[in-house]
């Protein structure tokens, strides 16, 4: 399997298997009572609900980072940095992950019991219960190692003086065993990896660069992470994933802080990564360029940190990219809102047990023919359990919406804050004492409420769901308002309830109120329709102002990689790719700078893009005063693959469609791709509007906004349920602070 497919794979169903699979437990099988590994205590005076204002300061591009306090390298058995030198105040509880990295132990920093406890190995060995004490910082002593790669087998292993049966590459026209330096410890408190080929006469404690090319790769990675947990590095994973790239001299650097299943905290990932890559030059010397590589959440990191902190990165090979976290949770907090209203509130229609006229409303694909299996599966026979418990009976739905394959299970993580992924990694009482979500653990930035919970800025006031579907006669006038009168919204996180899952620990929830849509956790009830949610503004525009959204400023050249997924129901759909490509429009900026490529699930192009970010680099080295955009070479135009590799069709035009105005161009044809429910509502494909401007409905009926489609005799029925007015996305996010409106984007 490619490496882009192992990354597709482990983190386009990460929260189905994990939620569903990774927590099968109940109060029965004793969930609370081994304490071994969890974290089982806090420092004093901890408050999940401390308050913290929204953030106002300059955006990240314009702050000058701090001078480094840290003297750099970390030797083997040294200690790296556990303060973060910019990022902001350690967060608790923090989930140790050093021994099943191959760390050991972390060091005991306290024997207060604050953290994870750490046993004597002699007390491990006879399993006593005593402790040695705790760690709260989950710190450990660098490590190193060598590894090799044995001929015929697919995997690295470790080297000792006895191999014999090492796999050869010529470096410097020289044949010499495939044999990398791995180096492991902790900075920031997250776990680090630097791989390189080993040197000539070099030791593992004194690593030589005579190997070295010059060309550093950043291998960042994804997934969905709330913070407080330090994170599985796996070096045999790094090495795998660069195999080809290091067997032509490349070194690879990675973190655990730089790996969104553990958080998003883009200050903190910025923060680590400055710091690895200092650890690295400290030992090997400065690199000639670095190139971002990672997939999802790893892609999201490379344009975050190309905007917030241009030259930490100097090119990248975004794989399977979003344009950032935070906005993608606008059109996906209404996944489950608008399952819940096919499957119960309009339940009866038979319209809706066919799964692709869902996708009419949702606009994320859907396919009939789709079969469920693992974790999808047991939703589906749990949920219709569920209904037999109540004396119902659920008809069965013809396939099956990316909306329940991708994203079941996202929304309760990043909203709920009663609810985590890794509550069994917490004793009872400091998973009781916590506020667990996405927005919680960004709550620095987007500051907390009245009650101490963070702030939202998610908000669907005057969205009106299906709107395209009516203006081109797949749904009818009444059909169109009961969607809208009874779709509904979020509770806001002070009134939210333990989640419903029965099979997995929950609040004793079973079969009878078993949710896999959180509906208890939704608004569905009103006089004249359910109410929406309005967002918290103070929020929004911190999360602009914070560097969580990316604005479209991009310095440096991008190969905006994918597999096309969308016949799978993957989360990671085309059109995002194009949601960048739209910011960097609206920008000003040059698409010139991002490079589109997308390929057949069989067939993974990330070693051409390394070679064509090689070739485009040298470019600019070779005449500086020309910008990326004019010196993009024709190995890295817009360009499709087919399942062998054969590039179907490249240049400028080859991906226009819809979403530029413009007739679909030949990889267009080949890789449609598809909306979202905020797209099916009238938003561009940008997706960078939190609040929408507001216009009256009897202006919006007037202005042909229904148009072909005559609303004139539905006009109470839609002030009703649109008091405040419908969303005119003539106008931009309302919320987007006035300063960030225009941009000057500089290029080089």
């Amino acid at each position: 399997m490619s490496n882009m497919a192992r990354t597709r794979r482990l983190w386009s169903g990460v929260l189905v298997g994990q939620l569903l699979l990774g927590l099968l437990c109940s109060e029965a099988a004793g969930f609370w009572e081994d304490e071994d590994g969890r974290v089982t205590g806090l420092p004093p005076g901890f408050d999940a609900r401390a308050h913290a204002d929204p953030y106002r300061g300059p955006h990240p591009s314009q702050l000058k980072r701090p001078a480094e306090t840290f003297r750099f390298p970390i030797r083997v058995g040294e200690v790296g940095p556990d303060e973060a030198l910019f990022a902001g105040p350690k967060q608790y509880p923090f989930i140790c992950d050093t021994e099943a990295s191959g760390l050991g132990q972390p060091l005991v920093d306290n024997l207060a019991g604050i953290g994870t406890r750490v046993d004597q190995e002699a007390d491990r060995e006879k399993e006593l219960p005593e402790a040695h004490g705790y760690s709260k910082d989950c710190l450990a002593p660098t490590k190193a190692w060598y590894y090799y790669k044995p001929r015929g087998k697919d995997r690295f292993s470790r080297w000792n003086d006895k191999v014999r049966d090492a796999e050869r590459i010529t470096v410097n026209g020289v044949r010499i065993p495939f044999v990398v330096r791995v180096e492991m410890g902790t900075i920031n408190r997250f776990i680090y990896v630097l791989v390189a080929l080993r040197g000539a006469h070099e030791s593992l404690a004194t690593p030589t660069a005579d190997r070295w090319n010059g060309r550093l790769i950043y291998q960042f990675y994804g997934g969905v992470g709330i913070g407080h947990r330090q994170g599985r590095a796996n070096l045999k994973r790094v090495i795998a994933d660069r195999e080809k790239q290091l067997a032509q001299g490349y070194a690879v650097i990675a973190s655990t802080g730089t790996t969104t299943a553990n958080h998003y905290n883009m200050w903190l990932i910025e923060d680590t990564a400055l710091r690895v890559k200092r650890q690295f030059a400290a030992l090997y010397g400065e690199p000639e360029y670095t190139v971002g590589v990672g997939g999802s959440g790893g892609a999201i990191q490379q344009y975050l940190l190309a905007q917030n902190h241009p030259g930490l990165l100097d090119a990248g090979v975004a794989q399977y990219a979003y344009p950032d976290m935070i906005t993608q949770t606008v059109p996906i907090f209404d996944c489950e809102l608008l399952e819940y209203y096919f499957d119960v509130t309009d339940g009866g229609n038979a319209q809706w047990a066919r799964a692709e006229n869902r996708s009419i409303i949702e606009g994320l694909n859907a396919n009939n023919d789709y079969s469920a299996s693992g974790g999808v599966f047991k939703i589906q026979a749990t949920t219709r359990l569920s209904y037999l418990a109540r004396g119902e009976w659920r008809p069965s739905l013809e396939g099956q919406t990316e909306c329940a394959v991708a994203w079941r299970g996202l929304t309760p993580l990043v909203l709920n804050p009663l609810f985590t992924n890794f509550e069994n990694r917490l004793s009872e009482s400091v998973f009781k004492q916590g506020l667990w979500s996405y927005y919680e653990d960004l709550k620095q930035f987007f500051g907390t409420d009245k009650q101490g919970y963070a702030r939202v800025p998610w908000d669907n006031v005057g969205v009106q769901y299906g709107l395209r579907a009516l203006q081109a006669g797949r749904i009818g006038p009444e059909q169109f308002l009961r969607l809208n009168a009874r779709v509904g919204s979020w509770k806001a996180p002070s009134e939210m309830q333990p989640e419903r899952f029965w099979l997995v620990d929950g609040g004793g929830s079973d079969l009878r109120d078993f949710s896999p849509w959180s509906a208890h956790n939704m608004n569905l009830a009103g006089v004249a329709a359910a109410p929406r949610f309005e967002g918290d503004r103070l929020a929004m525009e911190a999360a602009y102002r914070s560097g969580q959204v990316f604005l479209g400023q991009l310095d440096m050249p991008v190969i905006d990689v994918r597999h096309y997924l969308e016949p799978d129901l993957d989360m990671h759909h085309e059109s995002a790719s194009f949601s960048t490509r739209e910011r960097i429009l609206a920008a000003g900026g040059s698409v010139g700078n991002q490079s589109i490529w997308v390929s057949d699930s069989h067939y993974d192009p990330t070693p051409e893009a390394f070679a064509a970010i090689d070739s485009w680099w040298r470019a600019k080295q070779a005449e500086p005063e020309r910008s990326w955009a004019e010196l993009r070479p024709s190995s890295a135009s817009d360009r499709c693959f087919d399942r062998e590799g054969k590039v179907m069709a490249s240049g400028e035009h080859v991906w226009d469609g819809d979403w530029n105005g413009h007739l679909a161009g030949a990889c267009t044809r080949v890789y449609p791709m598809f909306a979202n429910s905020r797209m099916v509502a009238g938003e561009s494909i940008a997706g960078d509007r939190f609040k929408c401007a507001l216009q009256p409905v009897a202006e919006a009926i007037d202005s042909g906004v229904y148009a072909p489609v005559d609303m004139h005799p539905y006009r109470a029925r839609l002030e009703q349920i649109f008091p405040q007015g419908v969303c005119d996305y003539r106008q931009g996010d309302v919320a987007r602070p006035a300063d960030l409106l225009q941009r000057d984007v500089v290029t080089r």
